[in-house]
């Protein structure tokens, strides 16, 4: 069975940060071939600013619409997008557009809102508690992901990084989306 992984990373959680990092080992322990999208050229301070998040959204899709212009998806027999943030919005519309959707399961790490604009399909959720990019505690992400039949995990206390203040949280927090992750890439197999 041939397989593949796309890993979208977000404004400036990057494909070397923790999340990213480890799901792209996960993937290759589970015999996916990875293709990376290291994003270039955000604007800054783009949190609350509604253009300045389109435009990063304009430049993650762009940039990803070139990387991939040489991948041919309809090739592997599974497809995951590992999505981080701005990257999960655009994850969310290739796949929605892409002509072998139904091969595509994403696992989607701190959505924004916008990712829910187009059917999500297969997919896991997991965002932060205390997460301000999405609205800390009335985060809307649980009831969106609800309306979408898609397992949400809300991290209590976790920001947008899924992180808290504290290392020994973190490190059991990241221990916990990766076990859930790897669950998630399992599932096909089983």
């Amino acid at each position: 069975m041939k397989k593949l992984a796309v890993l979208f990373p977000g404004i400036g959680y990057t494909l070397d940060r923790p999340l990213l990092h480890f799901t792209r080992r996960l993937a290759i322990d589970q015999g996916y071939e990875i293709k990376t999208l290291p994003y270039t050229g955000f604007p800054s301070k783009v949190r609350d600013d509604r253009n300045k998040m389109l435009q990063c959204y304009q430049i993650a899709r762009d940039q990803t619409e070139k990387m991939l212009s040489d991948v041919d998806l309809s090739s592997y027999d599974e497809i995951l997008f590992v999505g981080k943030s701005i990257g999960t919005v655009v994850a969310a519309e290739l796949a929605d557009r892409c002509p072998v959707r139904e091969r595509i399961r994403q696992v989607i790490y701190t959505p924004l809102e916008d990712t829910f604009s187009v059917p999500v399909g297969d997919g896991v959720v997991f965002t932060g508690g205390d997460d301000p990019w999405v609205g800390r505690r009335d985060s809307r992400i649980p009831v969106l992901c609800a309306k979408q039949n898609i397992p949400c995990f809300v991290i209590p206390g976790a920001n947008h990084s899924l992180e808290t203040e504290n290392v020994q949280t973190d490190l059991q927090i990241l221990r916990k989306i990766l076990r859930e992750t790897e669950r998630y890439l399992r599932h096909v197999e089983d």
